[in-house]
Formats: C-alpha cells, sequence, structure tokens
C-alpha cells in the first residue's frame, strides 16, 4: 500500500542516517545486535537467573519461548518487509534508482522483518528480570527503604530503555529492520512478559504440561503453515528474498528460518520440563545444598561453561530436517543440563568432600 511504502520509505532515510553518522559506533551497535538475541536467553541469562531463583528463571524461558511463538505467527501474518531486499524491489523510488545500504555478516536475516524477534525478545527477558529485581526491594518498609526502591525503580527502569533502545537502533543500523519494526517489537515482548506475571501455574506444570505446550504450539504453528499453503500463500516467501539480495551468500544462515526458532524454542521448553520433573533435579535443587551460596555459584559457573561447550557443537545443514531434529536435540540439552544435571553434579562433589571431611 502507499502508506506503507512511505513508513518504509522514511525508515530507508532513517537506516541512511544511522549508517552515515554513526558509523564510529558500529562495533557497539553490533555488539548489541547481539545482547538482544533470543538465544542469549538460553545460554547466559537463564543459567544465571534460574541457580539464583528457580521461579525467575522458569519464567524466563517460558516468556521467552511463548513470546518467539507469538513472534513467528505475528511475522507469518504481518507480511514485514526487511529493509536490505526491500529497497531492491520496490518501485517507489524514480529511475529505478533505489537507495543504498550497507550490509553485515548479521543483516541478512530470513524470516519476515516485523515484529522484530530481537526486540520482542530482549524486551521480555529484561522485563522478567527488572520486575523479578524489584520484587525484593517492593517488600521494604521504612521510609528510607522505601526511597531506596523508588531510586532503584527508577534505575532498572532506566537500564531497561536504554538496553532496549540500544538493541533497536542496532537493529535498524545494520537494515535487518524499519524502525516501526522495531518499536512493535518492544512492546509486544512488554506485553507478554507482563502475562505470565499473573500465571504462576507454570511454577507447578508438569512433564505432562510441558509435553502438551509443546505440542499444542507445533501443531498450530505448522497447521497454520499448511493451510495457507493450500490457499496458495507461501509463508516462506522471505527466504527466497533473503538469499536473493543478501550482499553475501555466506552470511545466510539456516538458523534464522521462521521452523528454525520455533524447533530451537521448543526444544527448550521441552529440555526445561524433562530437567524440572527429573529425580536429579528433586536430589540436588531441592535439598540441603541448594540454599548454600556456594552450591548456587558452583552451579553458576559449571552452567555457564558447559553451555559455552555447546556453542562449539555445530549443527549440519546439508540436510534441513536433519538439521532441525538435531537443533530441538541440542535446545533440550541446554536447560536440561543447567536444571538437573550441574546441580547433580555439584550436589555429588559436595556431598563426596563433606564426608571426606567428617
Amino acid at each position: 500500500s502507499v502508506k506503507m511504502d512511505l513508513l518504509h520509505s522514511n525508515g530507508v532515510l532513517i537506516i541512511q542516517h544511522l549508517q552515515r553518522d554513526y558509523r564510529a559506533y558500529q562495533d557497539l551497535l553490533n555488539f548489541m545486535s547481539h545482547v538482544g538475541d533470543p538465544r542469549n536467553i538460553f545460554s547466559i541469562y537463564f543459567p544465571l537467573w534460574f541457580q539464583l531463583n528457580q521461579v525467575v528463571g522458569t519464567k524466563m524461558i517460558w516468556v521467552a519461548v511463548i513470546g518467539d511463538w507469538f513472534n513467528l505467527i505475528f511475522k507469518w501474518i504481518l507480511f514485514g518487509h526487511r529493509p536490505y531486499w526491500w529497497v531492491q524491489e520496490t518501485m517507489i523510488y524514480p529511475n529505478q534508482s533505489s537507495p543504498c545500504l550497507e550490509q553485515f555478516p548479521i543483516t541478512c536475516e530470513t524470516g519476515p522483518g516485523s515484529p522484530s524477534g530481537h526486540a520482542m525478545g530482549s524486551s521480555c527477558v529484561w522485563y522478567v528480570m527488572v520486575t523479578a529485581a524489584l520484587s525484593y526491594t517492593v517488600r521494604w518498609k521504612d521510609k528510607s527503604a522505601v526511597t531506596l526502591h523508588r531510586l532503584t525503580w527508577s534505575f532498572l527502569w532506566s537500564i531497561f530503555w536504554i538496553i532496549q533502545i540500544s538493541v533497536c537502533i542496532s537493529r535498524v543500523f545494520i537494515a535487518t529492520h524499519f524502525p516501526h519494526q522495531v518499536i512493535l517489537g518492544v512492546f509486544a515482548g512488554i506485553l507478554v512478559a507482563a502475562a505470565f506475571e499473573r500465571t504462576p501455574a507454570i511454577q507447578t506444570a508438569s512433564l505432562r504440561t510441558y509435553i502438551q505446550t509443546n505440542l499444542f504450539l507445533f501443531i498450530f504453528a505448522l497447521g497454520f503453515y499448511l493451510i495457507l499453503k493450500l490457499l496458495d500463500i507461501d509463508l516462506l516467501w522471505s527466504v527466497p528474498k533473503a538469499k536473493k539480495w543478501c550482499a553475501n551468500p555466506e552470511w545466510i544462515n539456516i538458523d534464522t528460518t521462521p521452523f528454525a526458532g520455533l524447533v530451537r524454542n521448543l526444544g527448550a521448553l521441552f529440555g526445561l520440563g524433562l530437567g524440572i520433573n527429573s529425580e536429579m533435579f528433586i536430589t540436588s535443587c531441592k535439598g540441603k545444598n541448594s540454599c548454600k551460596m556456594s552450591f548456587r555459584v558452583l552451579c553458576i559457573a559449571a552452567s555457564l561453561a558447559m553451555l559455552q561447550l555447546y556453542n562449539f557443537v555445530k549443527i549440519p545443514t546439508h540436510t534441513e530436517y536433519l538439521f532441525y531434529i538435531l537443533s530441538f536435540c541440542k535446545s533440550a540439552a541446554m536447560p536440561l543440563t543447567v536444571v538437573a544435571l550441574v546441580p547433580y553434579c555439584v550436589h555429588s562433589l559436595m556431598r563426596t568432600t563433606e564426608k571426606k571431611l567428617n
């Protein structure tokens, strides 16, 4: 439509302005784009928070998975273009003089652009972290503590918005999103995270509930895709555009396709359910050592180290279906490691050490 073309063209002007005037901050902006990567939720934020507060850690995974699932459905409904291919195909510029937008190794996302998954995932998880931190200070009653709570509230929410704005600017700078797409992503993420503030049932969910939720999310997404495909609407329309207009074919990554994100998130949710309902979790995280700060610090250090090792495991991409299966297994192994395997090993080590001392 004319209005959407006008919105896109204004967005292109903003991208050109950022790439011209903020070139000196390229490394910082690329870093902030990585900060907003939803995959960091599982490999960095979750292992930190789960060992400190299991309620917050559990909520974080649920918010991340459901938020990213909604992001996928919104992307399929909104059919949002990305700047780096839109400028090459639009007819609104005279004499085919399309603007030149610089691309980067992280520019060539293959899914639709609206809303931004990075902005949505970042606002989701940071909302959970900020509200969790403030929940400790809200209980303070005396006057000085109330003042401290207000200062803490102002500081943490300022940090929240600084990070969200930085992630949004970075995604626009690398020409992978238009400004309206990142703004929509931020507020959609906040809405999803706020909804889970009033969903305590996830803390007591059984393995059966996790499996049923996984099946519902997968069947709904696959059914939605197949129904629209029968209506001759291709929901993977963005992948050929990304391959056609990406400046470097090596920057195209199957890990950014819509179904890759879905499989990754379903694997993480299944792994969390498997871990929380395992005997290893009950023995270690519900035992007497779980209250010790030394136990938690060791679990955090070991979890972060183990998850960084997972990053060295490269999944073969030559067969798409094999990639999805292995991606699911790898994603399931990460929360299972954090929730059950690492705490159980640390618990066993501490118990052995105590026996030797006695």
